[in-house]
């Protein structure tokens, strides 16, 4: 509530006496017209008095009429934000029990309560999160970081649908949203303590949970609340909403198996991102199962154009891959075209999977086969528990449903060719970075 204004003076307590007295003063008040608060000063003056802001008659005492016959500008009256001052003059009681009436403590009666609450409600009284913030009661606020470059907001629509998503239990509770985008981790762990040190926010969403992450530590440490979404660490004030990448990851390589494809590649994401590694090392025990040596799995920064450039060097390789599996949907497009560029034809030619489903893969030709995960519905479940851990609940792991792999027509039946070469021989443009299947003699990027 307004804790500038909310003076918590201790043992001042209303006594039900002022009840029968402020009731009187509502009845007169209810039998003669009230100026607006536009039309009182600070003390509450009438229409002749000038308010904080100098709205009022002109200091020569013309009427208003007078005023614009001689062709004066009008000026509007600029409606003043109530105030707890207010609330208690019009209400008859004081200040002190008008704040212990809107927070909710003990020291008035329920008849004053309801008036107080009443008449807040009539002036279009709202607490200050200023106010709030500075007291300690709370900002209203929760905190998103996104360490990552600033162009990818415009690429990616998976954040822009998290965000939507989170945005909808946020206007539910009628909590604000502070999003800023850095440039790395130590950037973010120095925007979390600014936040910290200002009272700006009650909670952070953490995103793009790390392997060595020293985010967690950073925030337990504050104290702020927090959710790690795609991540499963769990602290005292941390909850994690987890994605199943393995389950996803084995339904993706079930479905090329089947299809007879042997030659597989993983055009993965950022290094060193938990779920990027989780999605390295299940394509990883995925082949082992299966038998599928040359299954391997090569970094990007999700970008189309480093899409387009892994593209063109696999099908560059003696022997290429017959099926690419790619981490979002930006970079599956951007590999049909490069396969377009080679005169080669998806899914004749190339398989091709998108990690994420989007209007994009329906805009390009052939549809690309994807799994359908809701960012939307991931949104709102993350915000969703972080208000049980701002509203008091335990911290604990949340998991959300496995996405489907809706199969469109960017996988087909590989064509025959010759044996491959011997596993793992990839050509000499191969980039750094790359983790390789489980009997090359390099070690994966990720482990």
């Amino acid at each position: 509530m307004d804790s500038v204004d909310a003076v918590h003076t201790e043992g001042a307590v209303e006594a039900d006496s002022a009840d029968e007295t402020a009731a009187a003063a509502d009845r007169t008040r209810e039998a003669e017209p009230e100026s607006s608060p536009s039309e009182r000063g600070p003390s509450g003056v009438g229409p002749s008095g000038v308010g904080p802001s100098g709205v009022g008659p002109s200091s020569t005492g013309e009427a208003p009429e007078a005023a614009r016959a001689a062709g004066a500008l009008e000026v509007p009256a600029q409606r003043r934000r109530p105030t707890i001052k207010d609330i208690a003059r019009r209400s008859g009681v004081s200040e002190s029990a008008v704040s212990f009436a809107l927070n909710g403590r003990p020291g008035v009666s329920e008849t004053t309560r309801a008036r107080v609450r009443r008449v807040a409600e009539q002036v279009g009284w709202r607490p200050s999160t200023a106010a709030r913030a500075l007291s300690g009661e709370g900002a209203a606020t929760i905190g998103l970081v996104l360490a990552r470059p600033a162009r990818m907001l415009g690429v990616e629509s998976f954040f822009l649908q998290l965000i939507s998503g989170v945005q909808q239990v946020l206007a539910q509770r009628r909590l604000g949203l502070l999003f800023q985008v850095v440039e790395d981790v130590t950037a973010e762990c120095a925007m979390y303590r600014h936040w910290w040190a200002e009272h700006r926010v009650d909670g952070v969403l953490l995103v793009d949970p790390r392997s060595a992450d020293p985010r967690p530590g950073v925030l337990e440490s504050l104290g702020l609340p927090a959710v790690a979404i795609g991540g499963t660490e769990t602290r005292p004030r941390l909850s994690a909403v987890s994605a199943d990448d393995a389950g996803a990851m084995t339904s993706v390589v079930s479905h090329l198996h089947a299809l007879g494809h042997r030659d597989i590649v993983h055009v993965a994401g950022l290094a060193g991102l938990a779920h990027t590694e989780r999605r390295i090392a299940s394509l990883r025990a995925e082949a082992g199962r299966r038998g599928l040596p040359r299954a391997r799995s090569l970094t990007t920064d999700y970008s189309d154009a480093e899409g387009a450039a892994m593209t063109r060097r696999l099908l560059d390789e003696d022997a290429p891959p017959t099926a690419v599996i790619y981490d979002n949907d930006v970079m599956a497009a951007a590999g049909v075209a490069a396969a377009a560029e080679r005169g080669l034809s998806v899914p004749g030619d190339l398989s091709i999977v998108s990690w994420e489903d989007s209007v994009l893969c329906r805009m390009v030709h052939p549809w690309l086969t994807a799994l359908a995960r809701d960012p939307v519905a991931f949104g709102r479940g993350a915000a969703q528990e972080l208000a049980r851990l701002l509203d008091g609940s335990p911290s604990r792991t949340v998991g959300v449903p496995l996405p489907e792999l809706l199969v469109r027509e960017s996988t087909a039946a590989p064509k025959s060719r010759p044996v491959p070469p011997r596993p793992g021989r990839v050509s000499s443009d191969r980039v750094a970075g790359a983790s390789s299947g489980p009997d090359s003699d390099s070690a994966p990027d990720s482990a």
